[in-house]
Order: structure tokens, then C-alpha cells, then sequence
């Protein structure tokens, strides 16, 4: 039991280190194109915090293990938004630009309208679903691609000088070595978390909504308390929101089109799937709670950071009570 926790730990910190070297290495690259900082957040520092969930759900659906692949992408939608954005919402609310943020919760909210229709009718999940998913990333990318353009050019934006920040090739040996250290510590958490797991007597899919989405939801963390303390919202807020958005429609795409699988049935509430009685449901209303004031009051509170941090620890009990 000893050998798989430290191997577990080991995965975890390779997965933090890794998800830090993709971040700078792509923002250094995004930034000499004169991209605009929640643009960025919402796209390339999205998709690098995003790699851990992408790997581990890949490697747990093609070994198997679709409880892993179902509930990580959940629980890391769930963790990024009621803990990751609600630590930074209940220490230092701020204004948002609502424009900004309509695309990406638009796309997201039509995601999960789809999830959530596959889960409750079929339960199954199968390649057409994950081409569906991953046509909605392109789109996104692609209409994505256009805001930027659009914003850049309103605002004259400028590639950043040669002279700042690292250099393009050191910027690309990190993203590179980032993606290693990724891959590598996706496995070992994969593979010993199932270990773990079963040790335990704990259902994969609890262990997936809870400690492996917290650990691969770990680089949104690091990236959200080092925007805070620089003093950039913007960034951190559009990670949070990209990197839900990409839990569905990249997580989920890539894992059920390589290893299609149904919805876990390893808890119930009231005789019912605890999955489509608690964690859809969860999902849904704090991604609505942080997003749904923000665009009509342009405004974050730290009341919606709090609820939301009670939402989570709530969550979590239930999870290891039903």
C-alpha cells in the first residue's frame, strides 16, 4: 500500500510541475502574438492546465477504467469552479468584462446541455458523442481564434518584444518537457489511484470525483493563486472557465472516442444513480452560480465564493457517505 501512495504522490507532482512548464512556455509563446490576457486564459493556459485531465481520462477509459474517465471530467469541473475559482472569488472579487466571457460560457452551457441529454437518456457514451464533443472544441477554437483577431485589432494590439521574458526556444523546450512530465505523471496517478482505490473498498468513480479531479485540477490551482497574487483576474478567471469548458468537450471527446463507456452505477441516492441525481446537477448549478451573476452585474462577490467553497466541502462528505 506504502508503494502506490508515494507513486500516487510522485504522479502528482509531476503533473503540477509539468502543467506549470506547458503554462509558461505556452503563454510565452501566445504573448509574442500580442494575445489579450483572458484570451489566453480562456484558450492556451487552458488547454495546459486542461493536459492532466485529458491524459489521466484517456489512459483510465482505453485501460478500462471509464469511472475514472467519467468522473474526472466532472469532478474537475466541480473542483475548478466550487474550490479553485471560489478561493479566488472569496479573497479578491473583482470586475469581469462580460464580453469576454459570453463565448466561452456559451459553448460550455451547450456542452453540458449535451452531456447531460446523453447521460439522462442513453447513459452510454459512445463515439458519436465523442465526435460531437470534439467538433464543439474546434468550433470554439475557431471562433476563438476570430474574437482574438477581432480584439487585437481594436486595440492595436503588439507582439511582445524579442527581448522579454524567456526566449522562443526556451519557451518551447518547456512546453515540450511539460507535456512529458504530464504524460508520465498522468500514468502513475492512473495506475496507482486504481490500486488505491480498491485497497480502500472505494468505488473508482468517488476516487475520480474527488482525489484524482483535485489532484489534475491542481495546475488550475497554481495558476489561479499566481494570477491572484500578481494581480491578474482576468487570467485566472478565464482558466477556470476554459478549463471547464475543455473537461467536456476535450476530456470527455478524446476519452469516449478512444474507449466509448456508460455513466458508473456504483452509488445510488433514493434508489436512483448518484451520478445523475448529485454530480450532473452539481456541475450545472455552481458553473451557473460563479458565471450567471458575473455576466449580468459585469461583477464577482465573495458571497458567491463562499457558497460555492460550501458547496464543494458539502460534495465531498456526501461523496464518502453514500
Amino acid at each position: 500500500m506504502l508503494v502506490p501512495v508515494l507513486l500516487f504522490a510522485v504522479g502528482l507532482v509531476f503533473l503540477i510541475k509539468g502543467g506549470d512548464w506547458f503554462v509558461d512556455g505556452a503563454t510565452g509563446i501566445a504573448r509574442r502574438f500580442g494575445l489579450p490576457e483572458l484570451l489566453i486564459g480562456a484558450t492556451v493556459v487552458s488547454i495546459g492546465t486542461t493536459l492532466p485531465e485529458v491524459m489521466v481520462s484517456t489512459t483510465s477509459a482505453l485501460s478500462g477504467h471509464g469511472e475514472i474517465a467519467y468522473g474526472n471530467a466532472i469532478g474537475s469541473v466541480i473542483c475548478n469552479t466550487a474550490l479553485i475559482a471560489a478561493i479566488t472569488v472569496a479573497v479578491r472579487p473583482g470586475k469581469v468584462d462580460p464580453k469576454s466571457l459570453r463565448l466561452p460560457v456559451a459553448f460550455f452551457f451547450t456542452a453540458a446541455a449535451i452531456y447531460a441529454g446523453v447521460a439522462y437518456t442513453t447513459g452510454y457514451f459512445s463515439r458519436t458523442t465523442g465526435f460531437i464533443m470534439l467538433g464543439m472544441f474546434c468550433a470554439y477554437m475557431a471562433a476563438t481564434v476570430w474574437q482574438m483577431k477581432s480584439h487585437s485589432a481594436a486595440r492595436s494590439a503588439a507582439p511582445q518584444p524579442e527581448g522579454e521574458g524567456n526566449s522562443m526556444p526556451k519557451d518551447v523546450v518547456l512546453l515540450v518537457a511539460g507535456a512529458a512530465l504530464i504524460a508520465v505523471g498522468a500514468d502513475l496517478l492512473v495506475d496507482n489511484g486504481t490500486l488505491i482505490a480498491k485497497a480502500l473498498g472505494v468505488p473508482e468513480s468517488v476516487i475520480a470525483l474527488t482525489f484524482v479531479a483535485l489532484g489534475t485540477s491542481l495546475p488550475e490551482l497554481v495558476t489561479a493563486v499566481t494570477s491572484l497574487i500578481k494581480g491578474h483576474g482576468a487570467l485566472s478567471l478565464g482558466n477556470v472557465i476554459g478549463a471547464n469548458l475543455f473537461n467536456l468537450v476535450l476530456v470527455s471527446g478524446v476519452s469516449v472516442t478512444l474507449a466509448p463507456f456508460s455513466i458508473p452505477r456504483s452509488s445510488t441516492i433514493a434508489g436512483h444513480n448518484a451520478s445523475l441525481v448529485l454530480d450532473i446537477p452539481v456541475m450545472l448549478a455552481v458553473m451557473a452560480f460563479l458565471t450567471l451573476p458575473a455576466l449580468k452585474r459585469g461583477k464577482l462577490s465573495r458571497f458567491q465564493g463562499a457558497a460555492l467553497l460550501l458547496v464543494y466541502g458539502a460534495f465531498c462528505v456526501i461523496q464518502f457517505t453514500i
